[in-house]
Formats: C-alpha cells, sequence, structure tokens
C-alpha cells in the first residue's frame, strides 16, 4: 500500500481549496438557498453539498474516474443527469423570478426547507458536470494503483471537510446583520440572473465543453 506524503496531503487540500471558491452552479445554489431560507437552509445545502462532494472525491480516487474515461455510457449517463438538473434549477429560480416578492417568516429556517436545502446541496454535489471535470483531472499526480483504503477514505474525507467548511462559511456571511435583507431586496434580479446561468451551464454540458 502507498501512502500519500505530507507535501501530497497539503498539495490536494489546496486544490480542493480553490476548487470550492471558484464560482459555478453549486455556489449559485448555496447562494439562493440563503436568501430565500435564510441561514438554516444555506447551512444545510453547504453541509449537503460537502457530503456529495466527499462521496464523489471517494468513488473518484477508488476508480471511478478511470470507469468514466473507458465506458462512454457512463459519462453519457452523468452529462445527462447533469444537463436535466441544471435545466430544473434554471426552471426553478426564473419561476420564483417571475412569482412575486419573497415573505420570510420564522418558520422559513425550520421543517422542509433545510432538508430541500440538504438534498439540493447533495444532488448538484454528485451531478455538477464541472466536479465531473474537474476530479478526471484532479487525481492525476496522486492516485497509485496500490494505493490503501484508509488513503483513499481520507482524500474522501478531506474534500468533504473543505467543500462543506467553505459553503457553510459562505451561508454564516451572508446571514450576518442585515446581509439576507439585503439579498431579499434584490431577489427577482438574483434568481433570474442564477437562472439563466443554469441554463448556460447546462447548454455547456450538453455541448460537451465541460
Amino acid at each position: 500500500m502507498i501512502p500519500l506524503t505530507p507535501e501530497a496531503w497539503v498539495a490536494l487540500a489546496t486544490v480542493f481549496i480553490l476548487g470550492a471558491m471558484s464560482p459555478g452552479p453549486s455556489l449559485a445554489v448555496v447562494l439562493r438557498n440563503t436568501m430565500v431560507g435564510g441561514r438554516t437552509q444555506g447551512v444545510m445545502t453547504g453541509l449537503g453539498h460537502g457530503i456529495g462532494f466527499g462521496i464523489y472525491a471517494f468513488l473518484a480516487a477508488a476508480g471511478i474516474a478511470t470507469a468514466l474515461t473507458l465506458h462512454d455510457s457512463t459519462v453519457v449517463i452523468l452529462r445527462w443527469g447533469g444537463t436535466a438538473l441544471l435545466v430544473w434549477l434554471g426552471y426553478t429560480f426564473l419561476k420564483h423570478a417571475l412569482s412575486g416578492p419573497y415573505e420570510h417568516s420564522p418558520d422559513d429556517e425550520h421543517g422542509p426547507s433545510g432538508r430541500a436545502g440538504f438534498a439540493q446541496g447533495f444532488a448538484i454535489a454528485l451531478l455538477n458536470p464541472k466536479i465531473l471535470a474537474w476530479m478526471l483531472a484532479l487525481y492525476a499526480p496522486f492516485i497509485e494503483a496500490e494505493m490503501g483504503m484508509q488513503t483513499l477514505l481520507g482524500m474522501g474525507l478531506l474534500g468533504m471537510t473543505i467543500d462543506s467548511t467553505w459553503y457553510v462559511t459562505v451561508a454564516t456571511v451572508l446571514t450576518r446583520g442585515d446581509g439576507v435583507a439585503k439579498l431579499r431586496s434584490q431577489a427577482h434580479r438574483i434568481d433570474a440572473a442564477m437562472g439563466l446561468l443554469m441554463f448556460f451551464f447546462a447548454a455547456l454540458l450538453f455541448g460537451g465543453y465541460l
């Protein structure tokens, strides 16, 4: 079994951090859910995304990335699944942009909103085309054929921790003071922009550019 060196762990953590911080569909979903449902829904979206990302990171490290390059059908399934998810999110955002102002109440931060946010975060992490393309390239310098299960699990846990921490931090910072109130005042414009962004990512994925 071949363990990673401390330097390799630092390099891998750096790549995870930069990947989490880069804009994309995941950040769009976290921002939008924080704006609509407040801190609880934003944090739950971040946690769901982190767990989904950690699972993805482990599976890729364990050999799924190699399988994706060898089996065209797997790539096609993920591409269509990712495209469908992005189109659905785009439709949802544009629908909200046309449905009138948000009415926030204390109940927004309890009950199904948190669960819905968690589910959306988890789903977008697993089907985000940017993560798929990024994972295929990410592990090339780090994966060895005889790498042990502990190291592979450690990679997944590292990715989960960094990803969750980043998005939970984003949701928490936005809900300090009147941050969410300011976001809600621009809710229609933000939803419209996010909807168009989702359709843009879907078009790129459908066209094979992601």
